[in-house]
């Protein structure tokens, strides 16, 4: 017997629902069912065309209009074929002839069917044009089988039989008074404002949930409307078994048996096992067991009554991802509970999420696993030690991705037992930043351990980055080989010379560059020989807490040219005072530019100047990474650059052991409290600017600015003349002393006092000269006589040193009277007197 003959005899149609395009297709029977047969656009009679025809079909396509609106006809199958659809119209026609009220329920439980993969039957009133009720059919919906050929280009649509319910009319409701309407029409009302609350407010929960232990709390402590579970629990699956979360939801269930707490896993269930959640992995299919006998009869080795006693209704549904289970989640309830298709509904919508949640946090744990641990191996195994040295190290990743970058240190022992302190910033924060920062690293620890100088160290890592960024085409080719004589040569064979391009290397067509700071320390003497490469300098803490950047010279980042140049500065690290190196992630993190990051730096060593180099570097990492929290706005602003993406953060902080600072006359002792050192070159008298600069740093909270503006003016004056008058070099040393003298109740401090000496190889002393009003040149030593309160010339045997010293003054304590009285010498001034040293 055919199909179409048991569907004849039952009076019952085939139609199918595809959600993708909107379009519903039916047999002549279903359309008839739904009032849709008699519109003329397709005839279903005898000789039509429509099944048991024996006509052919008529082939309609495009779109016609009629009553009920505009209806898309695609061409029809041949009588015969069991898939004959004769009948093909938009979701929204056929959804015209359906009660309202019914067709929310259809909704409902075609995506319950969909999602369980389950058949659905629900009653359904067929309205006419005029909204007036024809018939109440059946309807059976199911999905198609995944393994159906439709299915593996797009969703699959479902398939449903349709017959008209038998005494349609006494399956309708009995009337009803307009009270009881209205209470039950509140009622649904309530249910279904609440359900969209609480799928609102999991959604919300879930989403900010970010590890997996965050996800599973959310999950165990639920509360649905109108049917909240007594004990909540999550499946998780790992190769062949699972292991259970979960924790008693409300005081009816005692607890699951064997279940521990969050945050540890405890029982254990195989795959294999008689047990409800290995059956919903196994199928991919939800279960729902209403009662404690049905549940001992279909799952007899599981003995809920030992393992959950108290509960009566239990529900276990798949998390699923992408086609793949990854759990289970079980709701347990201490009353009956029937698992209306609405209670259905929310339990797979609620699952749905959690499964998405539980994914993206096992992913972003993975991910955090694996950069950290390719962060242990980028970084020393060991915490680098100093003899004679305080050092202190923190990385700090981005914040997005796999959390890895381009940004490293290193601390490298040398074979002159100094040592190397290196940091860099390779560009990009990506897999292949860190790549090449691992390759660079090595490269630049290979090279420093051959005891090669600072600048030579960053040359040879330039080049070792240009050759493995692809460098220049040009210059890629085979090195050169001796020429043959063209006269014997043997005829070569045409080959490929084409060198690789962009597209057969792709690592060609992305070069990299990165920055560095290298610095190698002499801890016996705190001599710091700086080299750098397009990197931040350096900064200094001075001992009385103030953080000044040392400008050092710099060359190209690494990579950028392969025969690149990088001169070298020498530091000198005193006792006290405190070496920063950072990448610009600790600068320009939160929107700073390089000028207001360094200022906010300085704010934080300032304020925690007093901790030593571990709880400074913490308190440097914590403040400035974290974004701008609502109780730091007051007096740490957003930088100017809000657009700008956050960075890694590598910082080394490095401090000598303590020891004696300098001494000051008898009865006081002098502590250095900060001091600057700096050449200058005969062919670089720009850098008399960067000089004054410098001072004017050093002197950032001198008490009288008028003082300030005098040693200024001082130093550009003695370094100018070192530049003009003589052949050698200016060495440029300054520094302020906070002497404390010995008093009649104790160690008490005296005021700061500010010495700049200025040195050079030339054996001849400056003299004093009278200059006339147009002269352009003789007022330097009046200078210091009028603005100095000490100064002085020493000879030397190579060159001589020319020096100053101020007095900090308060200039509100002191107005209409003499600054500091000096010894007595030469030079006196207006309400100065100068001393002339030896």
């Amino acid at each position: 017997m055919r199909t179409d003959d048991v569907l004849s005899a039952l009076g019952a149609g085939l139609w199918t629902w595809d959600n993708a395009t909107g379009r519903v297709t039916l047999d002549a029977q279903a359309a008839h069912l739904l009032g849709l047969a008699d519109d003329g656009l397709v005839d279903g009679g005898p000789g039509s065309g429509g099944p048991g025809s024996g006509g052919p079909v008529r082939e309609v396509s495009g779109t016609e209009s009629n009553d009920e609106g505009t209806r898309t006809v695609s061409p029809k199958p041949t009588p015969g074929d069991d898939d004959a659809w004769p009948y093909a119209y938009p979701a929204g026609t056929v959804r015209s002839r359906l009660h309202a009220v019914d067709y929310i329920g259809f909704q409902g439980s075609v995506t319950l069917a969909l999602s369980e993969e389950t058949t659905a039957e629900i009653l359904l009133r067929v309205v006419d044009q005029d909204g007036a009720v024809m018939r109440t059919v059946r309807c059976i919906v199911h999905p198609r089988d995944p393994e159906h050929p439709e299915t593996t280009v797009r969703p699959a649509p479902v398939v449903g039989l349709i017959y008209e319910a038998p005494d349609s009319g006494t399956l309708r409701p009995a009337p009803k008074t307009p009270q009881q309407e209205e209470d039950e029409a509140a009622a649904e009302r309530d249910w279904r404002r609440n359900r969209e609350a609480f799928l609102l407010d999991t959604g919300r929960a879930l989403a900010e949930a970010y590890t997996t232990t965050e996800v599973l709390r959310v999950a165990t402590s639920l509360a649905m409307p109108g049917f909240s579970p007594d004990a909540l629990a999550v499946f998780c699956l790992y190769r062949n078994q699972l292991t259970v979360y979960g924790a008693p939801h409300g005081s009816a269930v005692a607890g699951l048996g064997g279940v521990p707490t969050l945050g540890s896993g405890g029982a254990r269930v195989r795959l294999s096992d008689d047990d409800p959640a290995a059956e919903v992995v196994r199928t991919g299919r939800p279960i729902y067991l209403l009662s404690p006998q049905e549940y001992a009869a279909r799952f007899p080795e599981a003995r809920p009554a030992e393992a959950q006693p108290g509960a009566t209704a239990w529900s276990f549904l798949p998390l699923r991802v992408a086609g793949r289970t990854i759990g289970v989640w079980m709701a347990a309830f201490a009353r009956p509970v029937p698992f209306s298709p609405d209670e259905r509904a929310v339990l797979t919508t609620v699952a749905r999420m959690l499964a998405q949640s539980l994914s993206r946090a096992m992913l972003n744990e993975s991910e955090r696993e694996l950069s950290a641990g390719l962060q242990r191996t980028m970084r020393p195994a060991r915490k680098p030690v100093i003899a004679g040295m305080e050092l202190a190290a923190r990385y700090i990743p981005t914040g997005g991705g796999l959390q890895i970058g381009g940004d490293w240190y290193d601390v490298i022992p040398l074979p002159s037992g100094r040592t190397a302190l290196v940091i860099g910033d390779v560009q990009g924060h990506d897999v292949r930043a860190a790549g090449i920062m691992g390759q660079l690293r090595v490269a630049v620890r290979a090279y420093a351990s051959e005891g090669h100088r600072p600048d030579a160290v960053l040359a040879r890592a330039s080049r070792f980055l240009h050759g493995m960024s692809g460098g220049d085409p040009a210059t890629a080719s085979a090195p050169p080989s001796e020429p043959a004589d063209e006269t014997t040569a043997p005829p070569v064979p045409d080959l490929p010379t084409a060198l690789p391009t962009a597209e057969d290397d792709p690592e060609r067509s992305d070069p990299r560059f990165a920055t560095c700071l290298y610095i190698e320390v002499d801890p016996a003497t705190g001599v710091l020989d700086v080299a750098r490469a397009g990197h931040p300098d350096p900064a200094v803490q001075m001992p009385d807490g103030p953080m000044l950047v040392r400008p050092t010279a710099g060359g190209l980042p690494l990579g950028v040219e392969p025969d690149a140049d990088y001169p070298t500065t020498r530091l000198v690290l005193e006792p006290g005072e405190r070496l920063l190196m950072c990448t610009d992630g600790l600068i320009e993190t939160g929107g700073h530019d390089l000028e207001t990051g360094w200022e906010r730096v300085r704010e934080i060593v300032a304020e925690h100047g007093d901790a030593d180099l571990e709880e400074l570097a913490d308190h440097l990492v914590q403040i400035v990474h974290e974004r701008e929290r609502p109780e730091e706005q007051h007096h740490r602003p957003a930088g100017p650059l809000l657009e700008r993406h956050e960075d890694d953060i590598a910082l080394l902080l490095l401090s000598p052991s303590p020891s004696a600072g300098p001494q000051g006359p008898p009865g006081t002792v002098a502590t250095a409290a900060r001091r600057t050192m700096l050449t200058i070159a005969q062919a670089e008298p720009d850098r008399i600017a960067e000089a004054r600069h410098r001072l004017h740093d050093l002197l950032h909270d001198w008490a009288d600015p008028e003082q300030v503006d005098g040693a200024v003016l001082m130093l550009s004056e003695m370094l100018t003349n070192v530049l003009v008058h003589t052949d050698g070099d200016a060495q440029l040393h300054a520094q302020i002393i906070c002497p404390h003298e010995a008093g009649p109740e104790g160690i008490e401090a005296g005021p700061r006092v500010l010495r700049v000496r200025v040195a050079d190889t030339s054996d001849e002393l400056p003299h004093r000269r009278s200059p006339g009003e147009l002269a352009s040149s003789g007022r330097g030593l009046m200078l210091l006589g009028m603005l100095a309160d000490r100064w002085g010339v020493e000879p030397r045997g190579e060159g001589k040193l020319i020096w100053f010293e101020i007095t900090e003054t308060n200039p509100e304590k002191n107005e209409g009277g003499d600054d500091a009285v000096t010894e007595t010498g030469v030079g006196a001034g207006p309400g100065r007197r100068g001393a002339q040293g030896p």
